[in-house]
């Protein structure tokens, strides 16, 4: 049976660990702070206890801590183990991770997530880059979980998911622009209507996702959108869509701070 190390019990990290164990691993979580009272997460006291044995680590611990838990966690990391980072970070600091990993001896695998995760569960897409993706593949695939495996070192795989943040966030920025105004005038539901019937058949669930998902997420996605900005403009290429996207979450990022 394989060992799984989950850390970060947060909605992606939760669902990660109900789901691998109920799909056979061995898991083991953590997170300092949250205690979940929830015996299917399979959540221990340390994070040494966590990760020393683990065939694969996963850090599900939001972006602005993925280094910080890296230096923590690697040196726990037992001969054989993958380190695999899931949390949406730059290329620059899935090549800080890689490096930290190199440092301890363990393969690193930069995993970006390709669709919100209580959508699809351990089933989400997911594309992996660097020294121990072929691994993470290997190791998780008999689990559900879907890896692709694509060519080049630590932080490829977050240079192509942010080419997809580009235009799924720039598409949810245009319809809550359209929305909000049709909303002005009385027409926001002939408005839904018409976007939900350019998106397919499940087209007013999408509306309904860019629309929520914007919101619920909004701090995580305006840091999203700065490093695609950034990436945009080391590649020389226009940029006036996503600049736009980040101003829509700057201001409700800022309306939310506001008493």
């Amino acid at each position: 049976m394989s060992t799984i190390a989950i850390l970060g019990l947060g909605e992606a990290g939760r669902v990660y660990a109900r789901g691998l164990r109920s799909a056979g691993a061995d898991v083991r979580s953590h997170d300092p702070f949250h205690r979940v009272d929830d015996p299917g997460l399979g959540q221990v006291e340390t994070l040494k206890d966590a990760v020393r044995g683990a065939d694969v680590v996963l850090s599900l611990v939001g972006g602005t801590a993925a280094l910080t838990a890296a230096v923590d966690a690697l040196p726990f990391a037992s001969e054989g183990a993958v380190y695999a980072d899931l949390n949406t970070v730059s290329p620059e600091v899935e090549v800080e991770i890689a490096e930290v990993a190199d440092r301890h001896g363990v393969p690193m695998a930069d995993v970006a997530v390709l669709a919100p995760v209580p959508r699809a569960g351990i089933r989400t897409e997911l594309l992996a880059s660097g020294t121990g993706a072929p691994a993470f593949a290997k190791r998780v695939g008999p689990f559900g979980v879907p890896v692709t495996v694509v060519e080049g070192g630590p932080g490829e795989a977050a240079r192509l998911r942010l080419l997809r943040s580009i235009f799924m966030k720039g598409l949810a920025a245009l319809v809550l622009e359209g929305v909000g105004a049709a909303s002005a005038l009385g027409a926001e539901d002939w408005l839904r209507d018409q976007i939900a019937g350019e998106l397919g058949p499940d087209g007013h669930a999408v509306v309904d996702r860019l629309v929520d998902g914007t919101y619920r997420h909004s701090a995580r996605r305006e840091h999203e959108m700065r490093d695609a900005l950034a990436s945009l403009e080391q590649l020389g290429r226009p940029a006036d869509m996503t600049k736009a996207t980040l101003a829509w979450l700057e201001r409700i990022n800022s309306e939310r701070r506001t008493p």
